[in-house]
């Protein structure tokens, strides 16, 4: 008896009775379609701009965000998330276009979508591990921030009567979902703002006014560049931090999600899914991109998607409103999709974070990597530049309380022939130079024994400072015997101990 087989859209779950994905329920199917099209909506606008920061014809941005979106509905490793053109790539690749040419930018996508499926199939995502929870927090805050400071400029210096529209907007995303929550409440304030401006008469900005939207599907080919050494060693630099941008954004993300969900998402399909989505951007001449946080969070948090086909349809609407209904989108205030992202930025941003109770009984260690990861961000427009800073500080201030963790006792005995130093803790890189000085070289007994059971040795740092130890009593005529070192510390000792000064 044959079973049909999952479509590639179906989440991993599936509902009771015939095996049908769950999407397909009216309900869900209600929830995807709605969302899909708000992201979709609020999709062109970025990818304009993003464009513009790249240097390249808006339709290029919005190219990225289909051929993006739609793939990696299929090859993705997270449901629901929502990758297009971005602006951290725009940064990364902006210079390229503006010193090479378009050519050279389409090449370094393709090339950077190839590093991401091989950082992926190594194991890159793995690395999340390390990412601790106060630098995800300082990420989620900072991501805030960025999305609110995106919206600065189209409140500055424009028509009084961008003010009002906002606030209606606004008012009608928080009071709205008291009536019912069958429509997203973005859709409805996008709908009704786009009314009034238009009866009104209302002279405010546009989506239009960003920049002409394309009227016909992308067509794919070659990038226009020479295939050649020399173009491969402008090319990649470019390429690989593009790709570590990606992945780096896409990962935080997907956690992000995972969190907002309480689902888990295949990190390592994630990462060679963005790979081969920046290799079909390339290809269709897209400028490439990775996962869009704000987007996501209008599609998951805010318009309550959960499923691939949300992420496809946004791709598909984003097309369909360019090509087919370019007019009535250009009209769109823009007003409405700004009041739509700082409902995000309130939504996104942990208030329970900085609340007195919470900073009150938080460590100051796990303060100060908070708000070192916020202020590297909000500095550099670069989440990833945050993470790896939060993150290496993290790695620092633990690895000095763990350190100090780490302490020696002695007992001599009666007879004064021999002293034991109990060695308790961690013993690593950062406790192994007070390890040398914990003890009395000068006057212990002739035979010392150093009693390792309540200790675990890590790296060869630690080894050569037990090394030391008994090359400082040898040089006086004593002898040092190491007693009690679990299996794995024995191991390691037993395979550095003496190879490590060189045979000084």
């Amino acid at each position: 008896m044959s079973s049909s087989a999952p479509s590639p859209l179906s989440p991993t779950t599936w509902t009771r009775g015939p095996r049908r994905p769950s999407w397909l329920s009216p309900k869900v199917l209600r929830t995807e379609v709605l969302a899909g099209l708000v992201v979709a909506l609020a999709l062109i606008p970025e990818a304009i701009s993003f464009s513009i920061i790249a240097g390249v014809d808006p339709a290029i941005g919005l190219f990225a965000s289909f051929t993006m979106a739609v793939t990696i509905a299929f090859v993705g490793g997270r449901p629901a998330m929502i990758s297009a053109a971005t602006g951290a790539v725009a940064l990364v690749i902006g210079p390229l276009n503006r010193e090479h040419g378009f050519g050279y930018l389409v090449a370094a996508v393709i090339l950077g979508g190839g590093f991401q499926i091989v950082l992926g199939a190594l194991g890159v995502a793995k690395l999340m591990r390390f990412v601790p929870r106060s630098v995800m927090v300082g990420f989620v805050n900072s991501l805030a921030i960025l999305i609110f400071m995106a919206q600065v400029p189209e409140m500055h210096d424009v028509p009084w009567a961008v003010y009002p529209l906002l606030a209606a907007g606004l008012a009608l995303m928080v009071f709205f979902p008291k009536v019912t929550k069958a429509v997203p409440a973005p859709l409805v304030s996008i709908v009704i703002l786009t009314a009034i401006t238009l009866a009104a008469g209302i002279a405010v900005p546009t989506v239009g006014d960003k920049g002409d939207l394309p009227s016909s599907l992308p067509v794919p080919g070659l990038p226009d560049v020479p295939f050649t050494m020399e173009t491969l060693k402008i090319v990649a630099p470019y390429a690989f931090a593009m790709a570590l941008v990606g992945l780096m954004e896409s990962l935080m993300t997907a956690k992000l999600v995972d969190d907002i969900t309480d689902t888990h998402s295949n990190k390592t399909r994630e990462s060679v899914g963005q790979g081969i989505a920046n290799i079909v951007t390339g290809f269709f001449g897209g400028m490439g991109g990775c996962a869009m946080i704000g987007q996501t969070m209008i599609n998951v948090r805010v318009s309550g998607a959960r499923t691939r086909l949300s992420t496809f349809l946004a791709g598909a609407f984003l097309m369909v409103l360019c090509v087919v209904f370019g007019p009535v989108v250009s009209d769109i205030p823009m007003a409405a999709l700004v009041a739509v992202m700082v409902m995000v930025c309130f939504a996104t941003f942990d208030w329970h974070s900085i609340a007195p109770k919470t900073l009150k009984r938080m460590p100051a260690g796990e303060i100060t990597v908070m708000v070192i990861t916020v202020v590297c961000v909000v500095a550099t427009s670069n989440l990833a530049i945050g993470v790896v800073v939060g993150s290496i500080t993290a790695m620092v201030i633990f690895a000095k309380r763990v350190a100090h963790l780490a302490d020696v006792t002695s007992v001599t005995d009666p007879d004064g022939t021999q002293v034991v130093y109990s060695v308790t803790g961690e013993l690593f890189f950062a406790a192994s130079n007070d390890l040398v000085g914990r003890f009395n070289y000068a006057t212990d007994p002739d035979k010392v024994v150093i009693d390792l059971s309540a200790a675990h040795i890590w790296d060869a740092s630690s080894v050569a400072a037990l090394d030391a130890i008994g090359t400082k009593y040898a040089q006086r005529g004593k002898t040092v015997e190491i007693i009690s070192l679990n299996e794995p510390s024995a191991r390691l000792h037993k395979t550095l101990s003496g190879e490590l000064t060189g045979g000084h």
